[in-house]
């Protein structure tokens, strides 16, 4: 028989660490710090199978779980010493969502339930404080209203602020028990004024109305945005937290906070958090108050005139330093922890791994490995190769002239710069739209604006504190933040904020300094990274590891130097066309396509060979001897010619023409669909000359290069868009006749490969033919994906989000490799092209080659290299160890079963 719950607290618990699957994050940490001993008020998870066979069965729940659930309800009643529902000492609860893998502030959440007219009355004589039940009962209406009733948290805000002006107050703790009690009734008027029924007074219809909500919340809008941007599977489901409440806003002995085993943002090995007195959880994360620093140094460091939680309740601080150094020591990994305090007791809600910036990933995993903590290989498994993004970005220039217009919280380090836009909808649509850098301006962000803070550049909020949703989300995404920043004054209403006697309207440019909190008027110049230290310990242990090579797809000397700076080991893919736009070269190239005989095209063409004789010479010379893959020319002709009058008339004027020349040549030129058009090898036929002059160019600078003693250079020559041998062996016939005369004129010997790019369905398939010719294939996925689906990656961004959401595709197959489809092209090719001829060297130069994901296929197949843009090669290196790593360690799962 299915179980359903599983009960913990009281120092034991039914579950365990590693049951996340089934218990969640949340759950299956509050089972371990249970069964540590430490100080969890007792409670039990619901399991996420109930969500996966409520969302299967029509939101029914599964047969015998009321029962389950009522009897693990007893079981903390027992624990606590208090009746759920009781009118006397009423036992209140929490009801949370716990998704297997962290979703800050995603899914909704419900506090103080159980209350009620009754147990109100109860919960004042208990406690001794009328002032604390009615706010708590307050803030159960309010949350369970809206998250639950679906009655907008405005409506309740609104009743609370015209209460305080009535009164003249200006904070909520002004307010006293009778203020708390008349708030009460407003809210329950609202609630049945809006749904025609009356607050729900039974605290069994709470706890079941809340289970729903939770559940439900699984697939809200933000949560399917988060989980889409994280590639969480909707399948996982979240699992239902139901917790005795421990209550932090009984008085000045009580506080509730969130704190880090070590720094989120540096990785330094030093306590660190924020908390605040006389308040509940909600409060710190949300951001409605500015929580004061854990510790006396993190006070002295930011300036905080806030008492730090080790001055203010120092025998607590010290019970939460032990179990901080408990908890990092038991798990081996730095841990986000939330604690209440109640009359002075400390309580444990939730560990979990902490979500770290890239820099502090880095520092962590080899500090931790340095002091023995962890292994190597556990150290490489810890950082998500994709986050190492952050860190490959330019920085603020320190020598730059800059204007500090506000100050914030250093939320998630890293600079940006970018138009400021006040709403998440915005954002996106200046973004992907416009094509514009923004800078989301909010006085606090929430989970509804996610899509628009993975849009921005950068985020600013004049509210709230490290551990906000703004700071949290940001440093998850690799996005510069500053929290708290109050001098910033934000009106929505007229799209200006005003900060340092400065004020900027939407569309004006500001940047941002997450690592210093800094907030500057219009844009700073910027530096490359410092990649030494932590950065490249780690990159040495991954290249000691890892099997596939990683190279660049790179075709000038400046992204060649970067990518050779950032470990590539050679280029995979030189797209020559994009030699050609350059002013200096693009007159000949449109005079060689207006020709109209191969006399003309070849003169136009020897103008061309001096250009990319040089940009060879350039490339070969900064990798030093590491293999060149060239892709020899690959659009069609009609995108180097003018489509403008004024530049029609130039590019006539300068070719000695008449302009019904050029508009005729663009007409003859003219495709339906330039994709699948006259493209790639097709100009090789074609126009053999143009082929023959790269490959002459390729072939001097090789010479060149290596003569005397300099690195030797063994270029591989790859020909785009093959569909069958018979292409390639006229082409390559014709390279081997210009390598003959090269020798020939330079008294020099050649060494070079050819080879393909397969990126259409049918060179998969023929495979085995094509490699009787081909020395080596470049998976050229971009195309081969196109080809495949049948869809345009510059179009299909306008349904994919639908197909994505309907589980049609289970991502951006733009983005990660379809591996059941494009990948099986791959594999085919890739068996048939080795049974051919074994020693083929096979690679692959698609975007997806700087994907963790469509890396680990590469390793599966057998690939020899992956090739990625210049920034994406750490990424590369890095998730190309992890998966030789995980490879290692299936085989001795294997083995010992």
């Amino acid at each position: 028989m299915t179980k359903w719950v599983y009960g913990f607290g009281g120092g034991s618990a039914e579950g365990r660490s590693d049951m996340r699957e089934l218990l969640g994050g949340k759950g299956a940490n509050l089972a371990e710090m249970s069964n540590l001993g430490l100080p969890v008020p007792p409670g039990f998870t619901i399991t996420t199978e109930v969500c996966t066979a409520f969302y299967d069965n029509d939101r029914a729940y599964p047969d015998g779980l009321e029962a389950e659930v009522e009897k693990s309800l007893a079981a903390v009643e027992a624990l606590v010493g208090r009746k759920f529902g009781n009118p006397k000492d009423p036992l209140l609860v929490s009801v949370r969502s716990g998704a297997r893998a962290s979703m800050p502030g995603m899914m909704d959440t419900v506090l103080n339930l159980g209350l009620n007219d009754e147990t109100v009355e109860g919960l004042a004589a208990v406690s001794g404080d009328r002032r604390f039940a009615y706010d708590s009962y307050r803030r159960f209406i309010q949350m369970y209203g809206d998250v639950v009733l679906g009655v907008d948290h405005y409506h309740f805000e609104e009743i609370l602020e015209i209460h305080k002006e009535d009164r003249g107050y200006v904070l909520d703790t002004e307010m006293g028990a009778d203020d708390w009690q008349a708030v009460v009734q407003g809210f329950k008027k609202k609630v049945d004024a809006e749904l025609g029924r009356p607050f729900p007074q039974d605290p069994r219809e709470q706890l079941w109305g809340a289970i729903g909500a939770v559940f439900g919340s699984w697939m809200n809008a933000r949560a399917n945005t988060y989980r889409r941007l994280h590639n969480i599977p909707a399948s996982w489901g979240t699992a239902v937290n139901v917790q005795a409440m421990v209550f932090g806003n009984m008085g000045d002995d009580c506080a509730t906070g969130v704190c880090f085993s070590r720094n989120p943002s540096t990785g330094e090995d030093r306590f660190y958090g924020e908390y605040l007195i006389n308040a509940q959880g909600e409060d710190v994360v949300a951001g409605i108050r500015t929580p004061a620093p854990l510790t006396k140094i993190e006070r002295e460091e930011s300036g905080s005139d806030l008492l730090s939680m080790e001055e203010a309740m120092p025998g607590v601080f010290g019970e939460l330093c032990d179990i901080r150094d408990r908890l990092e020591a038991h798990y081996r990994d730095m841990q986000d922890m939330e604690f209440t305090v109640e009359s002075g007791k400390l309580y444990m809600l939730q560990t979990r791994a902490g979500k770290r910036t890239a820099k502090a990933a880095l520092r962590i995993a080899v500090e931790m490995c340095q002091a023995n903590v962890i292994s190597r290989e556990d150290a490489l498994r810890r950082v998500d190769p994709a986050q190492l993004d952050q860190l490959l970005h330019p920085t603020l220039d320190p020598d730059a002239d800059r204007k500090v217009i506000g100050m914030g919280l250093p939320a998630s380090p890293g600079a940006a710069s970018g138009q400021i836009v006040f709403s998440a909808e915005v954002a996106e649509d200046w973004v992907h739209n416009r094509g514009q850098k923004v800078i989301l301006v909010r006085i606090e962000t929430s989970p509804e604006d996610i899509a628009g803070m993975h849009a921005a550049e950068g985020i600013l909020t004049s509210r709230g504190g490290m551990t906000s949703h703004a700071a949290v989300v940001a440093r998850g995404m690799g996005t510069p933040c500053v929290c708290g920043a109050g001098q910033v004054k934000i009106d929505y209403a007229s799209k200006t904020m005003t900060s340092g006697g400065v004020t900027l309207k939407e569309g004006d440019v500001i940047t941002l300094d997450g690592a210093t909190g800094e907030v500057m008027l219009g844009e700073v110049a910027t530096l490359k990274p410092d990649l030494s230290g932590d950065f490249s310990q780690l990159m040495e242990w991954a290249d000691g590891v890892r099997r596939l090579k990683v190279r660049t797809n790179a075709e000038t000397p400046d992204d060649a130097a970067t990518a050779r700076g950032f470990g590539a080991e050679g280029i995979g893919l030189c797209r020559t066309e994009h030699m050609f736009f350059d002013p200096a070269r693009i007159i000949s190239m449109r005079e060689m396509i207006l020709a109209d005989t191969e006399k003309g095209r070849r003169a136009a063409l020897d103008k061309l060979l001096p250009y990319q004789r040089q940009d060879f010479i350039d490339l070969f010379r900064i990798m030093k001897g590491l293999p060149v893959t060239i892709r020899l020319l690959d659009p069609p002709l009609h995108e180097f010619l003018p489509h403008g009058d004024n530049e029609i008339a130039e590019v006539a004027n300068a070719a000695g023409v008449a302009e019904v020349v050029v508009r005729r040549r663009l007409l003859e030129l003219s495709e339906a669909n330039p994709m699948l058009g006259h493209r790639g090898c097709r100009l090789g036929i074609s126009y053999p000359e143009i082929y023959e002059m790269q490959a002459r160019a390729i072939f001097e600078a090789a010479i060149e290069v290596s003569k005397d003693g300099g690195d030797p250079v063994i270029p591989e020559i790859m020909i785009p868009l093959i569909v069958g041998k018979k292409e390639l062996e006229i082409l390559k016939a014709a390279i081997i006749k210009v390598a003959g005369e090269v020798e020939t004129e330079k008294s020099a010997k050649l060494e070079f490969l050819v080879g393909t790019m397969i990126e259409l369905p049918r060179a998969a398939l023929k495979a085995g033919e094509i490699a009787e010719e081909a020395e080596f294939f470049s998976f050229g996925t971009n195309d081969l994906t196109q080809t495949t689906f049948g869809l345009s990656r510059d179009d299909a961004s306008r349904f994919l989000d639908t197909y994505i959401s309907k589980d049609i595709f289970a991502g951006d197959p733009f983005v990660s490799l379809d591996q059941e489809g494009v990948g099986e092209l791959v594999s085919i090719a890739a068996e048939r092209g080795r049974k051919t001829r074994s020693d083929i060297k096979l690679g692959i130069c698609g975007e997806h080659g700087g994907d963790p994901a469509s890396i680990a296929f590469c390793e599966a197949q057998g690939l020899d290299y992956v090739s990625c843009s210049p920034y994406r090669v750490p990424i590369a290196r890095l998730a190309a160890a992890q998966v030789t790593l995980n490879s290692q360690y299936s085989v001795r799962e294997g083995d010992v079963s």
